[in-house]
């Protein structure tokens, strides 16, 4: 008999290394089918948050920045770790103005994804800001740098269907995005 439909129950958490953007736990696992029990590691992270930031020339704002974990540039959409003392839609908000110095005052939700459900307890909030304009202060982090890139919404398309965009959160928003263009223009 298969034991997927049976929930995996956790007996213990014990708290683990705080590793600055996330803290970690252990969750001791039981396994429904033979009731072992397997240590976890979670990393527990606040929920991040992107934008699909459009122009009033109907280009799209991308970021490109350098990510440690892969030692290579990436191209990906402005956004970050939501602060606890906001919601994501005020976060994303900031997230777009400290990255891009981009604003907007027309903001649609396209929904959320987990942002790796294999170790990791945290959502990624994904976001459309109309009418965007260069119109804010860019304040990036000590340890971010990175340079604008426009590209238009069929370029992007492509890029996309190319495989180009190596960051899965932007991937994933980029896909709500062109589901959530395709019905509004029909």
């Amino acid at each position: 008999m298969s034991s997927l439909n049976k929930e995996w129950q956790c007996v213990l958490t014990e708290s683990g290394p705080d590793l600055k953007l996330f803290k970690t736990r252990f969750d001791f696992m039981k396994k429904p089918d033979d009731e072992q029990i397997h240590k976890m590691i979670i990393l527990d992270s606040p929920d991040s948050a992107n934008v699909i930031a459009l122009t009033p020339e109907g280009k799209i704002v991308f970021v490109r920045q350098f990510r440690f974990g892969i030692k290579e540039f990436t191209v990906e959409l402005p956004g970050g770790i939501i602060e606890t003392f906001e919601n994501h839609e005020k976060g994303v908000q900031r997230e777009l103005e400290e990255e891009t110095g981009y604003t907007a005052q027309n903001w649609q939700y396209l929904g959320k994804v987990p942002s790796n459900p294999v170790f990791m307890n945290s959502y990624i909030h994904h976001w459309v800001a109309d009418n965007a304009r260069l119109t804010g202060t860019i304040n990036w982090d000590e340890a971010e740098e990175m340079d604008l890139i426009l590209y238009s919404v069929e370029e992007t398309r492509k890029l996309l269907y190319k495989g180009f965009f190596q960051h899965s959160h932007t991937s994933n928003a980029l896909i709500l995005f062109f589901q959530w263009l395709d019905k509004s223009s029909n």
